[in-house]
């Protein structure tokens, strides 16, 4: 076997991958039982009543978490586990930052509720600004990603007086009824009709390529195919071209470099807008502040959302001066929410953008990042069952197969029974399915994040 780079906790040198060794140079975690008996109780009690539906991660733990800190969460029985989850993203901070919590705590004694002006949402919105690719300095704030790219897809039409829209396969953005036929994956099926106008092309995803090409020698053949579906599956009137810079439902998928700048070239080539959600990979997750940064790609819309909140439901629409302008979205009320911008959202989204930039949480998941993919480049080594693993900062996916050759996914039976025993272990990590994702707080220091891939490793 190959020499590979050290990854023992707290330091580095050479290592030889052993099967059957650890990887990382932790003690084994102390094993714990599925779930303590006060989680069995208040699950049991919670699922008496909530509809079917729950998200995976959870329904499948069988926990009732109790209290959080950093990385760490405790459930209703005292046991911890690493968190390589985050909620999915959202929680960038980590649990209960003491600036976060107290932002808040200032702010519900004053005002919690109203789309009035106030100082902190001015604050908040003057933050992201300084952020944002060049001249995207708009704002309009929504509560839920969905919601964001619903109002962008509005956003385009307006902006074009075109009203076709293209996703990709693999593609996620939310489950409302006006985003549904841009899902590229089976959350969508036996839910049909959708919306007319709304087609799909496929995504860069170089490890199982859809187009059964090898990269580079394709020479990124998919955005070519892109140029097909708009002269064979639409009626040429594009408004708008959605995609994510990193895929992460579909297993943090990243593409290669010059995928998203071709189809932004594409977009231009229609006088269609490009529109990236940066739901997941937006402030800091990739080791960027944005995902579209590292394929150099200033898009004419973003979404943004998840860890821009901390934990707290805050998204958003920014685009340009002259695009926002357009009506009917300019509109007044036209492109509003109930809840968007709410002072909380606005006192939660400026306490997180502030820990995120002034704790240098961009340059830590791009450091940690790097640090943990050469971890899981060192679990490939070691296991046949895992057939590709990828990274950008901390949004991090792991393969798992049955045959290297065929790329055959793992069962799903043995994926869940992955999942268990990694909580059993103390690891909270989306490992339930053949595609591992991994998205740790962008706080996570690089010995919770080689302990929590040494639970990885045993588990």
């Amino acid at each position: 076997m190959a020499e590979l780079r050290a990854l023992p906790r707290g330091g580095r040198g050479t290592h030889r991958v052993v099967p059957g060794a650890p990887l990382f140079g932790c003690a084994p975690v102390t094993r714990r039982r599925a779930a303590g008996p006060r989680s069995q109780e208040i699950v049991a009690r919670e699922q008496r009543h909530i509809a079917p539906g729950l998200q995976s991660y959870a329904l499948y733990s069988g926990l009732a978490m109790a209290r959080a800190t950093g990385c760490t969460l405790i459930d209703e029985d005292g046991n911890q586990y690493i968190d390589f989850l985050a909620g999915i993203g959202v929680g960038s901070i980590g649990h209960c930052h003491p600036r976060y919590v107290e932002a808040l705590k200032r702010q519900v004694e004053r005002l919690t509720f109203g789309s009035f002006t106030t100082e902190t949402r001015a604050r908040f919105l003057e933050l992201v600004a300084t952020t944002t690719p060049a001249g995207l300095t708009r704002i309009q704030l929504f509560s839920g990603g969905a919601e964001a790219v619903e109002a962008a897809l509005r956003l385009a039409k307006a902006a074009t007086g075109k009203h076709e829209v293209i996703g990709f396969w693999g593609g996620f953005h939310g489950k409302t009824g006006g985003v549904l036929g841009l899902l590229g994956s089976e959350f969508k099926h036996h839910l049909g009709p959708f919306l007319p106008g709304q087609h799909l092309s496929p995504y860069a995803d170089c490890y199982r390529c859809p187009l059964k090409l090898r990269y580079p020698e394709c020479g990124i053949a998919c955005a070519e195919y892109l140029r097909d579906v708009i002269r064979y599956q639409t009626g040429g009137e594009i408004a708008a071209i959605l995609v994510e810079p990193i895929q992460g439902t579909a297993g943090n998928v990243i593409p290669p470099e010059g995928f998203l700048k071709a189809v932004q070239t594409i977009a231009r080539d229609h006088d269609a807008l490009l529109i990236v959600d940066e739901m997941l990979t937006g402030f800091g997750r990739t080791g960027s502040m944005w995902g579209c940064d590292h394929d150099g790609v200033v898009p004419d819309v973003m979404t943004i959302g998840k860890g821009m909140g901390g934990g707290f439901p805050v998204s958003g629409v920014v685009s340009t001066d002259e695009i926002t302008a357009r009506k009917p979205w300019s509109n007044p009320s036209a492109s509003s929410s109930s809840y968007g911008g709410n002072p909380l959202a606005a006192a939660a989204g400026l306490a997180a953008l502030e820990v995120i930039l002034e704790e240098g949480l961009v340059k830590n998941a791009e450091r940690v990042g790097r640090v943990m993919l050469a971890g899981l480049e060192a679990l490939k080594e070691k296991y046949r069952c895992v057939g590709d693993v990828r990274g950008k900062g901390l949004m991090l996916g792991v393969e798992l197969v049955q045959d290297r050759q065929t790329k055959e996914p793992l069962g799903k039976a043995v994926a869940q029974a992955l999942y268990q025993e990694c909580l059993r272990r103390g690891l909270v990590v989306m490992a339930y399915s053949h595609a591992i994702r991994i998205n740790p707080p962008l706080v996570i220091t690089e010995d919770t994040a080689l302990e929590g891939l040494a639970v990885l490793d045993e588990a």
